[in-house]
C-alpha cells in the first residue's frame, strides 16, 4: 500500500510479527477521500471480504465526518486487529469553542442549511459494526467500532466468531444513549 499523507508510523514494532501494524492517520474535511481509501485497503488486508470492507469504510467515514462536524474540524483514526476483530477508533480534537462559526452562517456552505433527519450517521455505524462504544468528555470524543473478521481470515491467527457478511441493525452496542438493545 502506498504511503498516505498524514499517516504516522507506530512508535515500535508489534510483539507478534504476524500481527499487522496499526493504521494511524490524522484527518480533516479536505482529506476524507484519502481516509476512505486507506480504511478500505487496511480492512481488505486484514481478511475482510469486499462487501464487509466497504461496510468498515462507510462506518469509519461516518465517524470521521461526525468528528469534523461536531469537533474542532479535525481528528485521528487508529485501526488495529486483535483477537479476530478489526478495531476502528476515531478521536476528535475536542468540542468546538463558543466562537466556532456555524457552516450554514454567512459565507458558509449552502448545503449545510438543507433539512436533515438526524442521526442517520450514527444509526448507520450501529447497523454496520458488530460493537460500538462512544465516550465523550471535555477533552475529546472517542468512538470505537469493532468488526468481526470472518473465521479463517486475518493476520493475528485467531479464528473469529460472529457475523461474516453484511450486518443488519443488530450487534452489541455500548453507549449511553438510551437506545433499546
Amino acid at each position: 500500500m502506498p504511503a498516505v499523507p498524514g499517516a504516522a508510523l507506530p512508535a515500535r514494532l508489534p510483539r507478534h510479527p504476524a500481527r499487522r501494524l496499526p493504521l494511524e492517520q490524522a484527518f480533516g474535511p479536505q482529506c476524507l477521500y484519502v481516509l476512505r481509501a486507506a480504511v478500505q485497503a487496511y480492512a481488505a488486508a486484514t481478511g475482510m471480504p469486499g462487501a464487509r470492507a466497504e461496510d468498515v469504510k462507510l462506518a469509519v467515514h461516518e465517524l470521521a465526518a461526525n468528528a469534523i462536524q461536531h469537533g474542532t474540524g479535525h481528528g485521528r483514526l487508529r485501526m488495529w486487529q486483535q483477537n479476530g476483530s478489526l478495531h476502528c477508533q476515531v478521536d476528535d480534537d475536542g468540542p468546538r469553542g463558543p466562537a466556532a462559526q456555524d457552516p450554514a452562517g454567512p459565507g458558509g456552505n449552502a448545503a449545510a442549511r438543507w433539512p436533515r433527519v438526524r442521526p442517520h450517521g450514527l444509526w448507520l455505524v450501529y447497523s454496520l459494526a458488530d460493537q460500538v462504544t462512544i465516550t465523550s468528555g471535555t477533552a475529546r470524543t472517542r468512538a470505537i467500532a469493532v468488526f468481526t473478521v470472518p473465521a479463517g481470515h486475518g493476520v493475528d491467527g485467531k479464528a473469529s466468531r460472529g457475523r461474516s457478511g453484511r450486518a443488519d441493525a443488530g450487534g452489541d452496542h455500548a453507549v449511553g444513549d438510551g437506545r433499546p438493545r
